[in-house]
């Protein structure tokens, strides 16, 4: 079982990074320091953006709850 939600904290923390960084740029960070401003210009789509932070905040919540039971079953194993 600790195992199983192992993997699932590997596989949601490689999604979460991903879908971070698909993010568009707000500005001022580190993106416009590495021109990433410049690309951020062009228009999106705002639905597009939307349903990017819902699957950011659905997988977060996941690795979230993936940690607290991690941290749950390990305490009762030992």
């Amino acid at each position: 079982m600790v195992l199983g939600f192992s993997i699932a904290l590997i596989v949601f923390s490689a999604l979460l990074v991903v879908l971070v960084l698909l993010h568009k740029g707000k500005g001022g960070g580190l993106s416009d320091m590495f021109g990433g401003g410049a690309l951020s210009t062009g228009g999106g789509s705002a639905v597009a953006e939307r349903n990017l932070d819902r699957i950011t905040i659905i997988i977060g919540l996941a690795w979230f709850a993936c940690i607290v039971v991690l941290g749950l079953l390990i305490k009762v194993k030992s």
